[in-house]
């Protein structure tokens, strides 16, 4: 999301650093230059951080290191690493470098913004922008108004947040956030970037994941907008189907040896994961393997 949308993340986030970049110069990651530094820093690769060349409207030439820190927890040694990544990415390559930070942490108080160091009259202080994902619970209206795809990309990581623990909550949550994805008039390519971010991030177990998804087709087709495409839906179906497959052949196994195994042949013919999920729920109450095949034989699945 952030390599597609930069423009949308700086102005969602870092409005003042969005305003003086010239956008119609473009952009370049700087993948290996990044990597290069946090080898030499011994801090590892770090996969969420992304350094950027931009070029501001006066004309010159600007680094924007753009660090994204999701944790679970408060990190002491965050500030100096972010320090760290500045002073090192300017001494080696004698460039201007603004660093941000996005903090997605469930730790309220924890909001490190700058790195200070001070003795005997020698003293360092670096400060850095950042922005706390959590603010964000009490900007729901403005979330919910807002088109930028960086809106969409905060209410799912709270809805994330929010709802661990409680899955039927978040297929409620993932459906409205999909549905939201037509309401607020996105483009098609913004519809399937979103909706694989918030599949990624709202995952639900295979049997509330194939309702939630029969409930978006329905949506797509009453809206008459089959933005998530059919390869999409294939590919989703797809993976439904295996993780299904693999849980009744074991299922079966289990529960009646070698004649539950010669269902597997015919269940393996079935397309539809919405039958072999309807398998499945009549196979906990099944006394014989015989009685499972009027389901997948004669539509009762729906």
């Amino acid at each position: 999301m952030l390599e597609r949308y930069l423009a949308d993340f700086l102005a969602f986030f870092f409005p003042e650093a969005h305003a003086e970049i010239d956008w119609h110069r473009g952009y370049t990651f700087l993948d290996k230059e990044l990597q290069q530094v946090a080898r030499d820093a011994a801090l590892g690769r770090r996969l969420a951080d992304k350094l950027v060349q931009v070029w501001r409207r006066g004309g010159q030439e600007t680094w924007v290191l753009v660090h994204i820190e999701v944790q679970s927890q408060e990190e002491r040694a965050f500030a100096r690493r972010m320090f760290v990544y500045h002073y090192r990415l300017l001494d080696r390559y004698d460039r201007q470098v603004v660093s941000l930070a996005v903090l997605g942490d469930e730790q309220a108080s924890w909001r490190p913004d700058q790195f200070a160091t001070a003795l005997w009259g020698c003293s360092v202080q670096f400060t850095f922008p950042v922005v706390k994902l959590l603010d964000y619970r009490a900007r729901q209206a403005e979330l919910e108004a807002s088109r930028n795809p960086f809106a969409t990309v905060v209410l799912a990581h709270l809805a994330a947040l929010e709802t661990r623990g409680d899955m039927a909550r978040r297929g409620l949550a993932k459906l409205d956030l999909t549905r939201r994805l037509y309401e607020r008039g996105y483009y098609r390519q913004e519809v399937l970037d979103l909706y694989r971010f918030i599949d990624w991030l709202l995952q639900l177990p295979e049997e509330l994941e194939a309702q939630v998804w029969h409930q978006i087709l329905k949506y797509e087709e009453a809206q008459n907008l089959a933005y998530i495409s059919t390869a999409e839906r294939m590919g989703h179906q797809k993976g439904l189907r295996e993780g299904l497959m693999a849980g009744l052949e074991l299922a079966l196994e289990l529960k009646f040896g070698r004649a539950g195994l010669d269902l597997v042949p015919e269940l393996r013919q079935i397309e539809d994961p919405a039958v072999l999920q309807a398998v499945a729920e009549r196979l906990k109450t099944a006394n014989v393997p015989d009685e499972l095949r009027p389901i997948y034989g004669t539509g009762e699945a729906e």
